[in-house]
Order: C-alpha cells, then sequence, then structure tokens
C-alpha cells in the first residue's frame, strides 16, 4: 500500500527507496551512540544503508534463491567479524549489538525484495527499541531475580508445553475435556502470576495497593495476611478498608474469568459484578481516607506464594475436576437446591474451581439462571467466611468492622437473586 505513492518509479526503485529508508534508521540510531561512546564502534548512517542495498541487491541478482543470499549473509558476516575482533583489540570493549544490527540490516533488504514490507519493517523497529532502551533493559535485567526467570519458565510450560498435546474432547461419565481443565488452570494462573508480577514490582508501597494488587491474586489469602498485620499497628480503618477492597477486586477477577470461559454467563452477571466491585472499592477508599490514621509500618508486606508452581497446578486441575463432578452428581441427584448448598459449602474455602467448574456446566447440565445463582452464593459464601477470619485474626476494632463491612457486601451480592 505505502509504495502506490512511488508508481511514476520502477517498483525496484521504490523498493531501494524504501531499503534506503530503513537501514539509515538503523545507521541514524547507530551514528548517534557512536558519537556518545569513547570507544570504538562499527557503522553509522553510510555503512547500514549499504548493507542494506547488499542485502537486497543479493536476494535481486539470485532471483531469490537462498543459497546465493546466504553466502552474501556469511561475507557481511565476516567483515562485522574482523569489525567485531578489532574493537575488542583496541578497546576491550565486548558488545556486539552494532553487529547483530548490521546482519539485521542486511535481512531488512532481503525481505525487501520478497516484499515482506511489514516484517522488515517490524525488524527495523524492533531493532531500533532494542537498541534505544539499552540502559532500561540493563536496569530491568538486574531488578529480575532468578526466580522471577524460572516463574516464567514454568508458566511457558503450563501454557506452551503442556497445554497444546491435551486432547480437546471428552471422557468418562462427567464429560472431563483435558484441554478444557488445563486451559482453566493456565487461565486462572495467569491472572494471579500478573497480580502476583505487579506485587514483585510495587513491594511495600502500602496496605491499600497490597490490597488492591493482593485481591486480583486471592483475596482469602490477601485477607489473611492483612488481618495479622493488623494486630502489629494501630490503624484499624486502613485494614478493615484493605479487606473490603481485597473482596472487591474480587468480583473483577472473577468477571474476567467469566468472560474468559462462559459468556453468557459473564453477560449475565457483569453489571452485578461490577456495580458490588466498584461499590466495595470506592466505600474502601472513603473509608481509609477517613479520620487520621497513623502511617502503617512498611516491613513484612504481603509475599505471595508463587502461583505458578507445578503442584498447586496440579492441585487446582485435581479440585476442578472434583468440582465438575460433584457439580454433576448434585444436579443429578439433589437438583437445583443441591448445586445452591454446594456453592455455600465452597465458598467458605477457593471459589475458583467450584464457579470454573459452573462455566463448563452451563448451560449442558445447568441453566443459566441457576449457574448465575450458584455463582452469586458462592462468591458471598466466600465473603461471610473472609469475614469470620478477619474477625478472628484482626485486632479488635479492624475485626469488627471488617466482618459488619463483608458481611453486608455478602447481602447485597444475593440481591440480585431476588431478580
Amino acid at each position: 500500500m505505502a509504495l502506490n505513492y512511488f508508481e511514476w518509479l520502477p517498483p525496484e526503485g521504490a523498493h531501494i527507496l524504501f531499503v534506503l529508508f530503513l537501514s539509515f534508521i538503523i545507521g541514524l540510531e547507530r551514528e548517534e551512540r557512536k558519537a556518545s561512546d569513547d570507544h570504538y564502534a562499527f557503522g553509522g548512517v553510510r555503512t547500514f544503508p549499504l548493507i542494506g542495498l547488499i542485502g537486497y541487491a543479493m536476494a535481486l541478482l539470485s532471483d531469490g534463491e537462498l543459497l546465493p543470499q546466504a553466502l552474501g549473509f556469511a561475507v557481511v558476516g565476516g567483515f562485522l567479524l574482523m569489525s567485531y575482533w578489532h574493537k575488542i583489540s583496541t578497546s576491550g570493549y565486548s558488545g556486539v549489538t552494532s553487529e547483530m544490527s548490521g546482519l539485521a540490516t542486511y535481512l531488512v533488504g532481503a525481505l525487501i525484495y520478497r516484499e515482506m514490507f511489514w516484517i522488515a519493517t517490524t525488524l527495523t523497529v524492533s531493532s531500533i527499541l532494542l537498541l534505544e532502551l539499552k540502559v532500561g533493559l540493563e536496569g530491568l535485567a538486574k531488578r529480575i531475580e532468578t526466580t522471577d526467570i524460572l516463574t516464567f519458565a514454568k508458566f511457558l510450560l503450563l501454557s506452551a508445553v503442556i497445554l497444546p498435546v491435551l486432547p480437546n474432547e471428552p471422557y468418562g461419565q462427567f464429560q472431563i475435556n483435558p484441554f478444557k481443565t488445563w486451559l482453566v488452570v493456565v487461565a486462572v494462573s495467569a491472572v494471579s502470576y500478573g497480580s502476583y508480577v505487579l506485587q514483585r514490582l510495587t513491594r511495600d508501597q502500602g496496605v491499600i495497593l497490597a490490597a488492591l494488587l493482593g485481591g486480583a491474586y486471592s483475596s482469602t489469602v490477601t485477607t489473611v495476611v492483612l488481618a495479622r498485620r493488623s494486630t502489629r499497628e494501630p490503624a484499624s480503618r486502613l485494614y478493615a478498608a484493605g479487606i473490603l477492597l481485597a473482596s472487591g477486586m474480587m468480583y473483577l477477577r472473577l468477571a474476567i474469568l467469566l468472560a474468559l470461559f462462559n459468556r453468557d454467563l459473564m453477560i449475565r452477571l457483569a453489571l452485578p459484578f461490577v456495580l458490588l466491585a466498584a461499590l466495595a472499592i470506592a466505600f474502601a477508599w472513603l473509608w481509609s481516607r477517613r479520620g487520621e490514621a497513623p502511617a502503617p509500618d512498611q516491613g513484612g508486606g504481603f509475599e505471595p506464594r508463587n502461583p505458578l508452581e507445578i503442584s498447586a497446578a496440579l492441585l487446582f486441575a485435581l479440585l476442578f475436576v472434583a468440582m465438575l463432578a460433584a457439580t454433576h452428581l448434585a444436579i443429578a441427584y439433589l437438583g437445583t437446591s443441591g448445586v445452591y448448598t454446594l456453592a455455600a459449602i465452597m465458598g467458605v474455602t477457593d471459589v475458583d474451581p467450584f464457579i470454573m467448574g459452573i462455566t463448563q456446566a452451563s448451560p449442558t447440565l445447568t441453566s443459566l439462571p441457576v449457574a448465575s445463582s450458584a455463582i452469586l452464593i458462592a462468591a458471598s459464601s466466600n465473603n461471610l467466611a473472609k469475614g469470620i477470619y478477619a474477625y478472628a485474626l484482626c485486632s479488635r476494632q479492624s475485626g469488627r468492622q471488617s466482618l459488619c463491612f463483608l458481611l453486608v457486601l455478602a447481602l447485597l451480592g444475593l440481591l440480585p437473586l431476588l431478580w
């Protein structure tokens, strides 16, 4: 499309202009870097365009054959190797980004010959971003711990290695689909992992932020942690607000998971979930701002457990399968009242496996009204349980406030059942 502006040129002329433009941008960035460095650096605004033209010319002369282009790539790589050797010999600096940029520029010329303009432009832009963000990326690498890299590798193991090889068809009496089961594990882990990463990056930033991110990770765990911290610090309003805020975030977390796995349920519950979340978050913020609360101790913040542990993923998968089977049995033998009873019981522990099981059971086993009602009951039951945990573990004043807040939130969560 961009080349339509150059219709007065032969196709090769437009290609050459595009090669010059992209390779000049890379060369301009390297020229700027070379001017600011005090050691030898390879290439600039003339060398990189020449490399790009060589890549295009080799592709043109070889009529797109890969072997001549590969030989040209090797020759250019040989010159870049000589430059790198000279750099090490004269300055001792071992950075190789300029030389790798030269190889990328050669490929840009070859890609433009094949009219892969989007790939050539993306390669150019990516190269410039990597070169320009050197300081930021190196600083990020220093802040990232080995455990964080291992955690991300576990996420790739769960999502990109295990998930694609699982069969996508139901098995057994309870119609368990291994692919969908593990997809649920990956989705829940991904939401928790996002919160986990943010908490690691914003460590020791205060109770409200910890509650906000912790609620997206696990509102139950966050409630227990904040309740225990409240016994060491006198800011009762602040911790009660944080516990309510975490429960408000739970509704947004559930809305995201419902949107991923059962859009019909999400449409039915989106409005009450968003309203409950907004009400809880707004009131928690106002309550935390009311009065003069002493600044909390910044030590001993919320340190969540890595949600991507393989053992945790397997446990969640087993719980999910168990809840799916229990839902099947409750529907078959106990009817709608059995599903509601199961929802109330499961809300005392962890609502995610039960709610994810409901998303898979509806609408084939349970109607949308029954499924949405069961989810509301489970969420309210969970809020009531967290209120009891807070009352038992918090300081006296924070415990009373938290129990009242979560009890009201639980009752509000049941109001949609009336219609």
